[in-house]
């Protein structure tokens, strides 16, 4: 597969592995991983928001850390597990933050949800019974336009209390 990534540069091969499945691309080298997920493979869960890793909205799981896609080169992340939106939850069987999200109506216009919703699962998949100080501490760095924080805040605690009485 050649590069439709947009990035300048002659392609080289890339191995990934992106929600569990081997993607084999030819990208430039200084192809972000961003470009590589929405313009190679199509994944529109990540957003490109402002392009240096301060806004939060295009955030990915590598090996189940919460990452800036905009500012990691595709070919940095070769033979780690990358995990987006897309393969989090699915209508009917969401994940946990996500069916969170979606009860505390915590979307506006959307453009952050993923980049909220990836870093909240992050967090909580290493501490499932995390406070509200500290979630409040993870989304420090991501930005929502809307103002919609409350019931962001409230979709985060909501996930973090199903996964607090589901632990054993």
């Amino acid at each position: 597969m050649t590069a439709s990534c947009g990035a300048e540069g002659r392609a080289e091969p890339l191995q990934l592995r992106v929600n569990g499945r081997a993607q084999a691309l030819a990208v430039p080298r200084e192809a972000s991983l961003l470009q590589v997920l929405r313009n190679d493979l199509g994944l529109n869960g990540p957003k490109y928001g402002c392009g240096l890793g301060q806004c939060g909205a295009c955030t990915v799981h590598i090996d189940g850390m919460a990452a800036r896609a905009c500012v990691i080169p595709a070919h940095g992340v070769a033979g780690r597990a990358i995990t987006t939106l897309e393969s989090l939850g699915t209508r009917g069987d969401w994940h946990p933050v996500q069916a969170a999200f979606e009860e505390a109506q915590a979307a506006q216009c959307g453009y952050c949800l993923n980049g909220m919703v990836m870093q909240v699962a992050a967090l909580l998949a290493r501490e499932p019974g995390a406070s509200e100080a500290r979630i409040r501490s993870e989304l420090s760095g991501n930005l929502c336009r809307c103002g919609t924080h409350i019931e962001i805040l409230d979709a985060a605690q909501r996930a973090a209390r199903r996964l607090r009485t589901t632990q054993p």
